[in-house]
């Protein structure tokens, strides 16, 4: 057995020195105790090394492995790493952590004192590392390190978002939109879903990226002297004639010009109302989560970020060019018609007081898109806060979620979601920055819910017309429950009677929304379900305390919408469960028990 002592006459530095025994009769390797997982001693050329025994990939003894020139090469995955220095060949591995080894008088030592090292700086370099190469399994240790080390989400979603807006010519997509939704919902997730809602914003970054070419930032104009109002006219024009580089100047000069992050946002929203619901309503979903995204991680990172959304704008189909805009209803002459004075109409004082959510939305659930356009066109005129009309239009939004009918086809439940996640971003940019240019985007919004009309034809009913007493009553069973009915396919309606049980009897709220974020994170969801929940919660919890029972149906549309597009093939569960189960410590080339089940993904 190696002996602990303090070696003389030796170069080595440190509190703990092992001494392995005479260089002529070591066996290579030979495994001593120190480290973590033991240190695993190699006699390459006549010259000790020493190394963690543990492979950095996937946790396989290294004294398993072999040396050839220097290189020592792991059985399991083949990962191959230097022995002098520790780093690897291979991306999908990591450097294997070293201990300092020398011979003194014929006799092996090894170092075996911690070494101080900048975890925050390596992990996040590795987060980049997993990302360049779209290895999941890096990226998931490098978000579990993190968080380990108390990295904030928000500085972990930063790698990210520079990441993805560099590395990636055609601009903001998906993944960013993802990262960002799922950044917000962080506070309302367990600890352990917290990881998984990072490392699936990563991933989707990361899959976005892979083999697109760079993004080469252009520069600002040579003076920043120009008034705010012309570089939003500017702007504005530039997004109209498709012309990419003379809105990213334009939107460059105006940051650098040290303009308010609420007029910057405006000159963005402004642009994404000028047509109407911009690629089914992407362009502004994604301009808002850009600027949502830089409410995380700081509006010092605008002139990185906000360039990304500026292709959404110049490329994206614009609604007055389809067919179910213009006809047998023309819904844009309808909405041109109606707005003619809005610069006048919102300029008018408003009332904070109104709040005529359920009866504003009831109206634009109507079969009359005339309506419809009247019953916003009435609420501006009388005095009604933009918001609380945006307020209206997403809860309008959300019901036709929670009344769309199985029936229909499966794609269309993407159809619905659409104008709940436009109408979401409309109320958080309304939020930011109201202007007659974004009440626009009300209207748009309105004749969007109308379209939708016969995806609730039949509408399915809410679950408080069903008969829900035969569920569980105790929070703890109904939260069981539906992770069960989840586990399942069709469970639709199912599961939405349980969470209307659920808020109906006044149980907290908060664990129900950590268990629908949980059920979406074990899933391979696609883009849209993340939407749903991050825009479902954000909705809930704005009317949770001034209308329950529109508030209970938000969070019922959620449900609905993630039961139908579940359970998939969970392949990044398994992912994160090998990294959680690495980080621990276990021996996932033994046969697991089942304490070996980590809680991230536990049932």
């Amino acid at each position: 057995m190696a002996v602990t002592r303090q070696a003389r006459n030796t170069s080595l530095i440190g509190e703990n020195i092992i001494e392995v025994g005479p260089l002529d009769s070591i066996e290579s390797p030979t495994v001593v105790s120190g480290g973590r997982h033991g240190i695993a001693v190699f006699i390459s050329d006549g010259k000790p090394y020493a190394v963690d025994n543990r492979c950095p990939h996937m946790g396989f003894p290294l004294d398993k492995g072999s040396v050839r020139d220097g290189i020592l090469t792991c059985h399991w995955h083949h990962a191959r790493f230097d022995l002098e220095s520790g780093g690897t060949f291979d991306p999908f591995a990591d450097d294997v952590k070293i201990y300092p080894a020398e011979v003194r008088d014929g006799i092996v030592f090894v170092d075996i004192t911690p070494r101080v090292e900048d975890r925050e700086t390596r992990w996040k370099g590795r987060l980049r590392d997993g990302m360049e190469q779209d290895l999941n399994l890096v990226i998931v240790k490098s978000v579990l390190a993190l968080r380990e080390a108390e990295v904030p989400g928000s500085e972990i979603s930063e790698v990210g978002a520079t990441f993805g807006v560099r590395y990636r010519e055609r601009g903001w997509f998906s993944g960013l939109t993802i990262l960002s939704a799922m950044t917000n919902m962080l506070p309302w997730l367990r600890d352990e879903d917290q990881v998984l809602a990072l490392y699936h914003g990563m991933v989707h970054v990361a899959r976005d990226c892979a083999g697109q070419a760079p993004h080469f930032q252009l520069d600002e104009l040579p003076t920043t002297d120009i008034p705010s109002e012309r570089i939003k006219t500017w702007f504005r024009y530039f997004v109209e004639v498709r012309d990419r580089d003379g809105a990213e100047r334009a939107l460059l000069t105006a940051i650098n010009s040290g303009m308010e992050p609420a007029a910057i946002a405006d000159i963005l929203f402004a642009a994404a109302t000028d047509h109407f619901f911009l690629d089914g309503g992407h362009s502004f979903d994604f301009v808002n989560k850009a600027c949502e995204m830089l409410d995380n991680v700081g509006w010092d990172q605008a002139a990185d970020i906000l360039p990304s959304v500026i292709p959404s704008l110049t490329n994206a189909n614009r609604s007055e060019e389809l067919n179910s805009w213009r006809h047998p209803i023309d819904l844009v002459q309808l909405v041109n018609e109606t707005t003619t004075n809005l610069d006048e109409l919102v300029g008018q004082v408003r009332k904070p007081e109104w709040d005529e959510t359920e009866s504003l939305a009831d109206a634009l659930l109507q079969d009359d898109p005339h309506a419809s356009a009247n019953a916003v066109k009435n609420a501006i005129e009388d005095g009604a806060p933009l918001t609380a009309i945006t307020r209206a239009l997403s809860y309008a939004a959300a019901v036709r979620v929670a009344r769309f009918h199985t029936s229909n086809e499966f794609n269309d439940w993407i159809t619905v979601l659409h104008t709940f996640t436009y109408a979401n971003a409309l109320h958080q940019a309304a939020r930011r920055t109201p202007s007659a240019e974004l009440a626009r985007g009300i209207f748009h919004g309105a004749m969007r819910i109308y379209l939708d009309r016969f995806l609730n034809m039949p509408a399915a009913r809410l679950p408080e017309h069903r008969n829900v007493e035969r569920e569980p009553t105790g929070a703890g069973d109904l939260l069981s429950k539906l992770l069960e009915l989840t586990d399942r396919e069709q469970q639709v309606n199912e599961s939405a009677m349980v969470v209307h049980r659920y808020l109906s009897l006044d149980h907290d709220p908060e664990p129900m929304i950590a268990t629908l974020g949980h059920i979406l994170l074990r899933e391979d969801a696609e883009f849209h379900s993340y939407q749903m929940l991050e825009a479902g919660t954000a909705l809930f919890n704005e009317l949770r305390d001034t209308n329950s029972t529109a508030a209970n149906r938000v969070l019922v549309a959620v449900a609905r919408y993630l039961a139908a597009h579940s359970p998939t093939s969970r392949a990044m569960r398994q992912t994160a469960r090998t990294a959680i189960r690495l980080h621990r410590g276990d021996a996932i080339y033994e046969a697991p028990t089942d304490a070996d089940e980590p809680a991230a993904t536990d049932d």
